[in-house]
């Protein structure tokens, strides 16, 4: 049976600690009094969860702050209780991953513009479109709990507005509204709306893929990954974080598979093990099993550290020691925190430096990872509001840098060395043609066999791609 508001699992026999003495929680005992917003300065009960993940939406729209960041840190702030911590995470995640689908049923439903809105309201709206169209909350309790919510964290004024507009979005069923919405638009503009991006990340899609492949890759998007560890070497094993609970990846010999907080293995508060996206771990065992000559290794742009972690590892168990250099200084201190297990002769070393400008002499690693910064399209899963946050017009300036950086990371590296270029996105103009000019102005550097790319849903990893290049 559903719970009252929607929560896998309540007990709703349970007192909820925001509204003492009523059952299945605020929303519910609003409903059952009718939701229509009556009279003026009551005090409104809100559901703690819903709350909270409207003031980490608040944070997101209003100071681009990350959702997956934001939500984390202020629901353990409000001490909210595990299931209701997993409710406001859904709740905040799936709003901010679908937020421009809802913004224009939004519209529809409210016959005007969203700028017509004040910008709470908008938030306050899609959530309610979120709980109504996405999540299992009975139409009574999301009603409710959005009308609560309105009073409480913009004012009495508000309530009405948010009471009509989300009544007429639960109209429809979330494919409903697709159908209505989709009437009149071209097939590219269709799929944008029905898989939830913006149009130009599907025409940068549609650029790399097969036809029949890019509404599944853009689906995938849609779908939290799974959360994967990958241990350091020579710290600890995929064994040892068994014996902690975890579960071996398929296909990875350094990485396993985690329910529920990373942070309650010991090997993972200690550094000897981290959160790591299978395909990052892909791309750097290329470049550590790619032949090159003996000598010191160098992560061209480490922040935060991950990939940089595991290559320490995997540089010290061939007798080498990593470099990693990262741009801005609070990220070189999380690099640093990252390899902080690391220790002995070949302990990895952190740089603050601009892999531009670089702070070391040409010709001198045996292998450079140049993961350089993107647009990110390749991790859209784990970033809810990232695709409706990017633009197009950030590649111009986006493709000089990795140009820059991939030059850089050539020179670095001695005859016979191997370079990865890295990035984290699908886009052609940031991938392959990324390295198609600089080749064509680098004689000493040649391809490696053909380029990689990762995509979620074929290999159940981020989008990722890499090049690997040699120094002649």
């Amino acid at each position: 049976m559903t719970p009252a508001d929607g929560r896998p699992g309540r007990d709703n026999n349970r007192t909820n600690p925001g509204n003492p003495g009523k059952r299945g929680g605020p929303s519910a005992g609003s409903a059952r009094r009718g939701s229509r917003p009556r009279g003026r300065n009551r005090r409104r009960p809100v559901d703690p969860a819903r709350r909270a993940a409207f003031d980490a939406l608040r944070a997101v729209t209003a100071h681009d702050a990350y959702a997956n960041l934001a939500g984390p840190a202020l629901f353990t702030e409000r001490q909210l209780s595990t299931r209701d911590a997993a409710f406001a995470t859904e709740l905040l995640n799936g709003t901010a991953r679908l937020m421009g689908t809802y913004d224009r049923i939004i519209e529809a439903a409210g016959g005007r513009k969203l700028s017509t809105l004040q910008a709470a309201i908008i938030d306050i709206l899609r959530l309610s479109a979120h709980q109504l169209l996405s999540m299992r909350v009975p139409s009574h309790a999301a009603v409710a709990a959005s009308v609560d919510l309105a009073g409480a964290a913009v004012g009495e004024h508000a309530t009405g507005l948010v009471y009509a507009i989300t009544r007429r979005i639960d109209a429809h069923d979330l494919a409903g509204w697709i159908e209505n919405l989709s009437e009149g638009l071209d097939a590219t503009d269709a799929l944008a709306l029905r898989t939830h991006h913006p149009r130009w990340i599907v025409d940068a899609y549609a650029e790399v893929l097969p036809a029949a492949e890019v509404e599944a890759a853009l689906q995938a998007n849609n779908e939290p990954p799974i959360t994967t560890l990958a241990v350091r070497p020579g710290l600890t094993t995929v064994a040892d974080l068994i014996d902690e609970g975890a579960t071996a990846h398929p296909d990875l010999p350094t990485a396993a598979t985690i329910a529920g907080s990373p942070r309650r293995l010991a090997a993972v508060r200690e550094g000897r093990a981290g959160v790591q996206d299978p395909g990052s771990q892909r791309v750097a065992l290329r470049l550590a099993d790619t032949g090159a000559p003996e000598g010191p290794w160098l992560d061209l742009c480490a922040g935060p550290g991950g990939k940089a972690a595991l290559l320490a590892g995997l540089a010290i168990e061939q007798g080498q020691r990593l470099y990693a250099a990262e741009l801005q200084p609070h990220r070189a201190v999380l690099v640093a925190q990252a390899l902080r297990a690391y220790a002995g002769p070949h302990a990895p070393v952190v740089v603050a430096a601009d892999g531009t400008r670089p702070a070391w002499r040409p010709n001198h690693f045996a292998r450079v990872m140049a993961d350089v910064p993107c647009t990110g399209l390749g991790a859209l899963r784990r970033r809810p509001e990232a695709r409706w946050r990017k633009s197009e017009q950030a590649l111009d300036s986006l493709v000089d840098l990795q140009r820059r950086l991939l030059t850089t990371a050539i020179e670095s590296t001695t005859p016979g060395g191997v370079v990865a270029y890295v990035t984290c996105s699908p886009h052609r103009r940031e991938t392959s043609e990324v390295v198609n000019t600089v080749l064509a102005d680098r004689p000493d550097a040649e391809r490696l066999g053909p380029d990689t790319q990762l995509w979620p849903h074929r290999d159940g990893t981020d989008a990722m791609f890499q090049a690997l290049l040699r120094r002649r």
